[in-house]
């Protein structure tokens, strides 16, 4: 009876100790593939946050012109239009540095 539960317990450690040998296995390789996924999100980084900056400074610019046409003509809605195209402007170059900073 001895004998029987010895190779029985012996069995089931070989079958865990397999196991775990495998899990682990499967593990680094799934933690390689994430480390490589996430170096190459890392260089997509600056080029994105640049080029929502670069937007954010041609709203600004575009904005400008068209609230100094505004304010030409004598409209009322002036610095209604400042708050928004200052605003979208501001939200753009904040995205752009959060994006940075979130992925640095």
């Amino acid at each position: 009876m001895k004998t029987k539960v010895r190779r029985l317990f012996s069995k089931a450690a070989a079958i865990a100790a397999l196991i775990f040998l495998w899990a682990s296995d499967a593990l680094a390789q799934s933690s390689a593939g994430i480390d490589q996924a996430t170096a190459e999100v890392s260089s997509y980084v600056d080029p994105v946050s640049n080029l929502i900056i670069a937007i954010g400074a041609v709203v600004g610019l575009i904005g400008g012109v068209r609230v100094y046409i505004k304010w030409q003509s004598g409209d009322q809605d002036t610095q209604k239009a400042i708050m928004g195209w200052f605003g979208a402007c501001l939200f753009l170059i904040l995205v752009g540095v959060v994006i940075k900073a979130f992925f640095a």
